[in-house]
């Protein structure tokens, strides 16, 4: 889907579904918000800006799918996104980070988005100046020009006809030169180029404590007021082709017109997914618990609709969308704070997973677990498959190890199929294995004798 106006509900549904089994509940409630957030748009005078984002509380067990909705949901928009752990600013004050600091981090996403677009759409033009600039290294232009050295004893036509084949011959040369650049017969030709010496690459990492707060930055800062040195470097024209276009596209992008996109889009389309929202759930008394409701009322403002200084500007965060998970086990939605439940008017419980939904997991989903491993092995030239009872059989362990320890959902997917192909995945490449099929058989002989021992089990699986 190419624009926001194609992102209708349904499709919104179909587009998640390709990645993420089941919490159709949940596809409903994202693609309604998202969804909304077009249609806000639309809306002509004052009223649009009264219209608010409806966020969402996601509430389910970790591995079912919270974060890859609010991820792949920001993907069909093409909007900034940013996931954050709450539980990161409960020590606010301390070794925490100020709360305001997730709407810079998102900024940073949306410039460097506006910049990766505006990037695209000078790659034309700016393909076509590197390689002029390749055929100037590789055919100098005489510091003279042939006209400028005319006396008035020459005899002034002839010199004058004589000069100007010169530089009809030159263009011939430079349009053979080009052609061969073009035809790519050139690239391990080698070329001396001056490049700049960058010499505050790591100043940032030796800025003052509370500069990014601040917005600053320091390589912004001096990066202007100590000149660039420039060295010499002899590279083949593949590797200086890289070297030059990224200063072209540098010198043709302009940065305040992708300051400014980035900055609206933060405004109207970022999304926050703020993971681990009950880890800051706090029941009053003292210690701990009056930093984490201390969060929840730094958190609020920034909710509710805020100017934040960033070193792009000032950025409001009245219209982004904000998705937070949790899987309030020990607590519940209504022990956040009034104000801040007021802010997520929108709740959603996502379902468990088990055996069957494992199963579909591993086989329906663009990105399925047995696909990855299947071209994974690819690259070694061997051909794996799966019989339907190794999946099964797969899924079940999966479900019976998440039942009888901690249940992390759908990631344990992974740790079991890593422990099934394990000896496969280090003996390869081995020759003579061409072809390799999991049965039911193979998976109950590498698992069963693990799931036998609880201990071993319990580090293992």
């Amino acid at each position: 889907m190419k624009d926001n106006e194609a992102l209708k509900p349904k499709e919104i549904v179909k587009e998640l579904d390709k990645y993420i089994i089941g919490q159709s509940n949940a596809k409903r409630c994202v693609a309604i918000a998202l969804r909304n957030r077009w249609r806000r748009q639309q809306v002509e005078g004052e009223l649009r800006d009264e219209i608010l984002p409806n966020n969402i509380i996601m509430i389910g067990p970790t591995g079912v799918g919270k974060t890859e909705i609010a991820r792949r949901l920001a993907g069909l928009a093409n909007a900034p996104f940013l996931k954050i752990e709450a539980s990161k600013f409960t020590e606010v004050g301390y070794v925490g980070r100020d709360v305001e600091s997730m709407v810079r981090d998102l900024v940073d996403i949306a410039v460097s988005k506006a910049k990766a677009d505006a990037a695209i759409a000078v790659q034309p033009q700016a393909k076509a100046a590197v390689t002029e600039k390749i055929i100037d290294l590789l055919l100098p232009l005489p510091e003279i020009e042939p006209d400028d050295d005319i006396t008035p004893t020459d005899n002034v036509p002839a010199v004058v006809h004589a000069r100007k084949q010169l530089r009809e011959k030159r263009e011939r040369t430079r349009d053979k030169m080009r052609s061969k650049l073009e035809e790519g017969l050139l690239e391990e030709k080698m070329i001396e180029l001056d490049v700049s010496e960058d010499r505050f690459s790591m100043m940032q990492i030796f800025s003052p404590v509370g500069m990014e707060e601040m917005g600053l930055n320091i390589q912004d800062i001096f990066g202007g007021i100590v000149p660039k040195k420039q060295k010499k470097r002899k590279t083949t024209i593949a590797e200086a082709r890289k070297i030059l276009m990224q200063d072209e596209i540098t010198k043709l992008i302009d940065m305040d017109k992708v300051i400014m996109e980035a900055v609206d889009r933060t405004e109207n389309l970022g999304i926050i997914f703020v993971d681990e929202i009950d880890k800051i759930v706090g029941n009053g008394g003292s210690g701990p618990e009056v930093s984490r409701e201390g969060v929840q009322r730094d958190i609020l403002p920034v909710i509710e609709g805020t100017s934040v200084v960033t070193k792009y500007g000032i950025v409001k965060t009245d219209h982004i969308l904000f998705v937070a998970a949790g899987a309030f086990h020990a607590s519940k939605p209504s022990d956040l704070i009034p104000e801040l439940q007021g802010r997520f008017p929108i709740r959603v419980e996502l379902d468990s997973l088990s055996a069957r939904e494992f199963v579909r997991i591993l086989t329906e989903p663009r990105n399925a677990l047995a696909k990855q491993y299947t071209e994974l092995l690819k690259a070694e030239g061997v051909k794996l498959t799966f019989t339907k009872d190794a999946i099964k059989e797969i899924a079940a362990i999966a479900d019976k190890v998440n039942r009888n320890m901690e249940n992390i959902g759908a990631r344990r997917l992974h740790t079991v199929m890593t422990t099934l192909l394990e000896e496969l995945l280090f003996m390869l490449p081995k020759r003579g294995i061409k072809e390799v099929s999991i049965k039911r058989s193979d998976v109950k002989k590498s698992l069963d004798s693990i799931l036998d021992d609880e201990d071993l089990s319990r580090y293992i699986l």
